[in-house]
């Protein structure tokens, strides 16, 4: 799968692979709209979500990585926000909705915080780790790879799990989807598909714009 990473280098950073990247050049912009468009993702997926997206893969994704998934915050929850992306199929996979933390706002997510205790969202780059049984049944470890943003995510125990409250027939009842603690909540019905597709070190990237 080294062409995956391969691609990627050569379209997002313009550099040859094996170099560290130091820094992403100004010109990145037209590359990473091409794949955008590639993907098919225009009317779908944010433009500036997917192109910071992008950029983080370039710098954390091993000869291994093929699969991206999205979580752009600054969408509604009323809307689907939750994305996995097949870089070389060049696939959008599935999209669906999903919950943010109670502390992070209402329907906007607009706060974001790697404090235990917050209840608030953490945005960046994570890993995904193994699955478990939990009390919130079916769920995924996430590892935070941001020093001082996410890097706390196993001890906040902030993991991919289903929930009721992030189903959308609740939206028929209210304006917005429930909340969670700061996990990226998903419908029920659809979880245990969405995990087990993502599990295993999978690249997640949460985008979101702090205004708190």
């Amino acid at each position: 799968m080294y062409k995956v990473v391969i691609l990627i280098l050569s379209l997002v950073c313009g550099v040859r692979v094996g170099k560290a990247v130091e820094a992403l050049p100004e010109t990145t912009v037209a590359s990473s709209f091409q794949l955008y468009q590639e993907l098919g993702l225009r009317g779908e997926v944010n433009f500036p979500a997917f192109e910071q997206a992008l950029k983080g893969f370039s710098r954390y994704a091993s000869g291994q990585d093929r699969l991206l998934v999205l979580i752009d915050y600054t969408k509604p929850s009323t809307e689907k926000r939750f994305y996995i992306l097949d870089l070389l199929q060049k696939k959008l996979l599935l999209s669906t909705y999903v919950a943010h933390g109670r502390g992070s706002g209402d329907n906007y997510a607009v706060a974001f915080s790697n404090r235990p205790g917050s209840y608030q969202s953490s945005l960046g780059f994570f890993r995904t780790g193994v699955t478990y049984m939990g009390k919130n049944g079916y769920s995924l470890f996430l590892d935070g790879l941001e020093k001082g943003i996410n890097d706390k995510a196993r001890e906040r125990a902030i993991v991919v799990h289903g929930a009721n409250y992030a189903d959308p027939a609740v939206l028929k009842g209210q304006q917005r989807l429930g909340r969670s603690l700061g996990c990226p909540a998903l419908p029920p019905d659809i979880s245990k598909q969405v995990i087990d597709t993502i599990k295993g070190g999978v690249l997640l990237y949460i985008y979101g714009l702090n205004k708190a």
